[in-house]
């Protein structure tokens, strides 16, 4: 998956730029953002999704372009992109004027606006030297200057080159979810990668690593996990300790990737896990992608694990192995951001207009679709000096991006950047954390 936000510089012959493809006929319920042109179709159900799902296997076969597919309890995101040249072409503007007007005849409303992605930027004085501990901590893979998440699910990561040394530490920092039986190795390869571990303090339940000029990463496998739960929840080590739950892994909830190796056993699998979870009674949320399929249980509000949860990934995995799919756990991960505040609640209500999100508790906030990362406010007990190396760059509709900057300054941040607008502007939460809003069509055609 191309992460590409240069506004059409990308590609070659045949490709687009995201205006022209956005003014093409028919593509009036998409919007182009970093990664290809999406599109949210509103749902009422799993089934409902699943259906169109399956409308969108034979106009993807028919046009031998695979799409990506998100399924969710309340909506279905498609994204098209062509991986030939690394950006969007004719072929996608095809397929996505025939997967909207199939939607269309199922009576699915198109929400151009819902659509998003989140990135995030590290400055660094030498850019080698930690790419390869990110690209070990995340399992990601490098895309000419980027990091991508080889499985087209998590947020890239954009490195700038500083030319001034830039030491304090960030009040930002990257927590990722592995399995439990994958965190060793993972740990292993951050440290071989340049990392070091900053504090044993919270081991074994994570490991803080920094990279080689201090940015941080959090490891997190649910291990040692103590805390008492209510008796109608299933604790990390019960779920794992379940008969028929071999293929699934404890994050933020319960996850199993499948490797498929097609788009066609993929959609197989999702649209039999769906009506699973409709018997069940339970959400399940599921991403397709072209060679392989994550699924996820949990509820987004707390992602804890219950019977009901529980028994849907049982009959999950039993329906993956009846369709001979095999599950690889290596693949699973989440990425949780985290703000060091002060103010915690002007941070989070920052933040939740920011992306976009609900809250969680008194110091969460979750992406309602679970296409997002999850953000952690982390109290401070007293001012430190910092600076963000890290921030977070939200690519938006250029439709939407407009409304989305006010609610943010009327949380309370404050502009600091916009000589580029409406392409680019950078925004600081009430305590100096830094976002960038990102429009990328007609970026290519302002600079000529």
């Amino acid at each position: 998956m191309a992460d590409d936000t240069t506004g059409g510089r990308a590609g070659g012959p045949g490709a687009l730029t995201p205006r022209q493809f956005e003014d093409a006929p028919g593509t009036g319920d998409w919007r182009a953002l970093g990664r290809g042109a999406s599109a949210l179709f509103r749902t009422s159900s799993l089934g409902e999704g699943a259906v169109l799902l399956e409308r969108v296997r034979v106009l993807a076969d028919g046009a031998d372009h695979h799409p990506d597919v998100d399924l969710r309890p309340e909506a279905v995101v498609v994204r098209v992109v062509s991986h030939d040249v690394e950006g969007l072409s004719e072929r996608d503007v095809a397929l996505a004027r025939e997967i909207s007007a199939t939607a269309a005849e199922l009576g699915l409303a198109a929400d151009p606006g819902g659509v998003q992605e989140v990135r995030l930027t590290i400055d660094a004085a030498d850019r080698e030297r930690v790419m390869p501990f990110w690209g070990a901590v995340l399992a990601y893979r490098r895309a000419d200057r980027d990091l991508v998440d080889p499985h087209g699910r998590w947020p890239g990561i954009r490195f700038a080159q500083q030319d001034v040394p830039r030491p304090l530490r960030n009040r930002l920092h990257v927590d990722v979810f592995v399995p439990h039986d994958v965190r060793p190795a993972r740990v292993d390869a951050a440290l071989a990668a340049g990392g070091r571990v900053t504090t044993e303090e919270f081991v074994p339940r994570w490991w803080t690593l920094a990279d080689p000029e201090g940015n941080e990463a959090d490891v997190d496998a649910w291990e040692g996990f103590d805390d008492d739960l209510p008796d109608h929840l299933v604790a990390p080590d019960s779920f794992r300790a379940a008969d028929g739950v071999e293929d699934w892994r404890v994050l933020q909830g319960a996850s199993a990737y499948y490797a498929t190796g097609g788009f066609d056993p993929g959609v197989e699998l999702v649209a039999q896990a769906a009506r699973i979870a409709e018997d069940v009674g339970a959400p399940l949320f599921a991403d397709l992608r072209h060679a392989g399929v994550t699924l996820r249980v949990g509820p987004p509000e707390d992602g804890w694990i219950d019977a009901d949860r529980l028994l849907l990934a049982q009959r999950v995995q039993a329906a993956a192995r009846a369709l001979g799919i095999r599950a690889d756990p290596s693949v699973l991960r989440d990425v949780q951001l985290t703000f060091d505040a002060l103010d915690v609640p002007a941070v989070q209500r920052f933040w939740a207009a920011t992306l976009g999100y609900l809250p969680r508790e008194d110091t969460d906030l979750y992406d309602p679709l679970l296409r997002g990362p999850s953000v952690f406010i982390q109290p401070m007990d007293e001012p430190r000096e910092q600076r963000n190396r890290i921030h977070v760059d939200v690519l938006l509709p250029a439709d939407a991006a407009d409304a989305r900057v006010a609610a943010a300054l009327a949380a309370g941040g404050r502009v600091v950047r916009d000589a580029e607008a409406p392409f680019w502007r950078t925004v600081t939460d009430p305590e100096g954390n830094e976002v960038d809003f990102v429009v990328v069509p007609g970026r290519a055609e302002a600079r000529g």
